[in-house]
């Protein structure tokens, strides 16, 4: 049955649909399949690895949290997840960052796939205490449904919709919605599109007084990761808040389809999914690049190709990655360290055996890595 219609008590029908375009999604699924493929291959070490997702989690806890009005920068954000500046949790924004940063550890914890994760009450009650924990928020009670009215989106994405009313339809939805979302049917699909209609129609039920937007990215995210996928679903927060209008306007768009079809809200997950890896393979790539130039520069110097000082010079540039001037090397942290007992005329000697194959000399007197020297 692709559509369970429920009838509740005050907030008339409401539909759980899996319907949707086979022809405007399942190029999208291929691309996706295919990509997370090529990627899962790559080889990285496991510091690496540690440490790209560390980056990758603060990425996603700030656009997260920015998308419902955090106003911390994400290095400000940095700092609290770090523990480079301790908060003592007072603040109503720092204490949300604190909370996501518990719930994506969460997320890390899923280190092995799992047939299919059975998504139940209990544990969305428990996502939503860990996101919501500690924050003094009116008519909110962390892990317990609200059972007052309450109105979600505005005219500039769509309209404003009006979740379902009162605690006695919310209990018999959230029932119908687990039972549906871990029924043979669904867990079949594709992971991403079983996560993302679990975010959408989280979002649509609304069951909390707050922290409803963020309970269902989190679960999305768990979903995915409880499926094998990595790191694409730390990510996807981040990509809904480069594309927030978007991310909020394709709600409303979903639910105003009168056959009940989420192809809106599938495709826009699925771009994100399809962008995110992208993005991936892109930064394995960048480390795959950067330690094999690392190791390509020990190799010219142990050949006496290359100086010590010219091979430390290229080993500062894989760091910094920005361009540089030959006044730089003599004024400038870190190069100055290196050439402060060097003359000018050694200096351009230097980037003259440098050029252009380990060095690309961008302009006059201006100098970057050449990062293609391999190819």
């Amino acid at each position: 049955m692709y559509v369970i219609k429920v009838e509740t008590y005050k907030s008339g029908k409401f539909a759980f649909s899996r319907m949707f375009s086979l022809r405007k999604i399942n190029p999208l699924h291929i691309e996706a399949q295919i990509l997370y493929e090529t990627i899962k291959d790559l080889p990285i070490l496991p510091q690496l690895a540690t440490s790209l997702e560390q980056e990758l989690i603060q990425r996603s806890i700030h656009g997260t949290a920015a998308i419902e009005g955090n106003p911390l920068t994400e290095d400000r954000v940095s700092e609290i997840i770090t523990g480079a500046d301790p908060v003592d949790g007072k603040e109503r924004a720092e204490q949300e960052i604190l909370n996501l940063k518990t719930a994506y550890a969460f997320v890390q914890e899923l280190k092995d796939p799992v047939e299919h994760l059975e998504l139940t009450e209990k544990f969305i009650s428990d996502v939503h205490r860990l996101i919501t924990h500690g924050i003094d928020i009116e008519l909110n009670n962390p892990g317990v449904y609200r059972n007052h009215k309450v109105q979600v989106g505005d005219r500039n994405h769509g309209g404003v919709y009006t979740p379902p009313k009162c605690l006695p339809d919310i209990n018999k939805l959230m029932t119908v919605f687990c039972e549906w979302i871990n029924s043979e049917e669904l867990v079949k699909l594709y992971p991403p599109i079983r996560a993302a209609l679990t975010h959408y129609y989280l979002g649509l039920v609304h069951p909390f007084g707050d922290g409803n937007g963020r309970t269902a990215r989190i679960i999305e995210a768990v979903m995915m990761r409880a499926s094998g996928i990595k790191y694409v679903p730390i990510m996807l927060s981040n990509y809904y808040y480069r594309n927030m209008d978007e991310y909020f306007s394709t709600f409303p768009k979903t639910i105003k389809n009168k056959e009940n079809d989420v192809t809106p809200f599938l495709r826009f997950i699925l771009k994100g999914f399809i962008a995110s890896l992208r993005e991936l393979k892109e930064k394995i790539i960048f480390y795959i690049r950067k330690f094999s130039l690392r190791d390509y520069y020990v190799y010219l110097k142990n050949e006496k190709l290359i100086t010590r000082r010219q091979h430390d010079l290229l080993v500062i540039l894989l760091e910094t990655q920005g361009t540089f001037s030959l006044h730089d090397l003599f004024t400038n942290m870190p190069f100055k360290v290196l050439y402060r007992n060097v003359s000018e005329r050694t200096a351009r000697r230097d980037l003259a055996k440098l050029s252009p194959t380990l060095l690309n000399n961008i302009e006059r007197n201006k100098y970057e890595l050449n990062w293609r020297a391999l190819e």
